[in-house]
């Protein structure tokens, strides 16, 4: 099993099946447009702007899971995260992250690596090989454009 076994519903409607993105680094982040870390959207979109070209791509998955910080639905999640941060990569529909109804793909995440990489507040960062892999995880706190993370994904960029 691989991330590009799991569906989300897509923001606009329709569905975001992973598989698009076969032969891709993803960046998967957990989302919430009332968070304090909510800019690290724009620095989200620096990411898909210096690497997209590249094979790389980055996937907002908003949720109300923690603080109660994403009070929009649907297309006002996209208008707000447009106006706001200029966003244009693609989000997926609200999702739970956490507990019972989390939905499979972070289910999937503990499963392989521990309760420990579970999003413990919005912004949890995970990236993913062009396999589907799961190869790292950063908390909110590690901002986008770090070190850290840039490195690892020009590590699993395709060649």
């Amino acid at each position: 099993m691989s991330a590009h076994d799991f569906t989300f519903s897509g923001l606009d409607g329709g569905d975001l099946n992973l598989a698009i993105f076969k032969g891709r680094a993803v960046l998967l982040a957990n989302t919430a447009t009332e968070c304090g870390y909510a800019p690290q959207l724009r620095e989200l979109q620096k990411l898909y702007d210096t690497y997209g070209d590249r094979g790389f791509m980055v996937v907002a998955v908003p949720s109300n899971d923690f603080g109660e910080q994403e009070p929009l639905e649907g297309a006002a999640i996209r208008e707000h995260c447009e106006t706001h941060h200029a966003v244009t990569f693609p989000m997926t529909g609200k999702e739970h992250v956490i507990g019972q109804q989390a939905h499979p793909f972070f289910r999937w995440i503990e499963d392989e690596v521990g309760e420990a990489a579970m999003p413990r507040w919005n912004f949890h960062k995970y990236l993913l090989d062009p396999e589907g892999e799961l190869v790292g995880a950063w908390p909110s706190s590690v901002e986008p454009t770090s070190a850290e993370i840039t490195g690892a994904i020009e590590d699993v960029l395709p060649r």
